[in-house]
């Protein structure tokens, strides 16, 4: 399943969701302000950055410039906690799926980002086509085969 880790004044956010929702692309939108965003979602977003805290984290934010923050001298707990009290430090929006990270809306990457559900998204079942496509279990499952038409 696609996540997207967003926030509610966030343009870019509400771009990476509309691209999805008009792909017909399933997804789960997480407000890192809220509740149900975790520790494991940090962990996660951590786990599959390939530049490490580069990636996901604003070296420019306030918080982060008036106390001189290093993120290379936190351990992971220490970052976790940090960033689960400071959630503003979180570029955004950052787009996960099983293998995958992408921070930032980008049109181009986002099709390259999702491949199987973009290509499917483009050229396979399509509303005009097929009567039970809001339900489709392939489009939702993102399986090999339709077998809804």
């Amino acid at each position: 399943m696609i996540k997207i880790y967003t926030s509610p004044s966030c343009s870019s956010c509400r771009k990476a969701k509309k691209w999805f929702d008009d792909h017909k692309i399933p997804y789960e939108s997480k407000n890192i302000f809220g509740p149900d965003f975790t520790d494991e979602d940090i962990k996660e977003v951590i786990a599959k950055s390939e530049n490490g805290t580069d990636d996901i984290l604003s070296t420019r934010s306030k918080i982060v410039v008036e106390n001189n923050i290093n993120f290379d001298d936190m351990t992971i707990s220490q970052l976790i906690a940090f960033v689960r009290k400071n959630p503003s430090v979180l570029k955004r929006p950052i787009i996960v799926d099983d293998h995958r990270i992408q921070v930032g809306y980008n049109e181009e990457e986002i099709g390259t980002f999702i491949p199987l559900a973009y290509h499917f998204a483009k050229s396979g079942c399509s509303a005009d086509e097929c009567e039970k496509y809001d339900n489709c279990e392939y489009r939702l499952s993102q399986l090999p085969v339709c077998d809804n038409k």
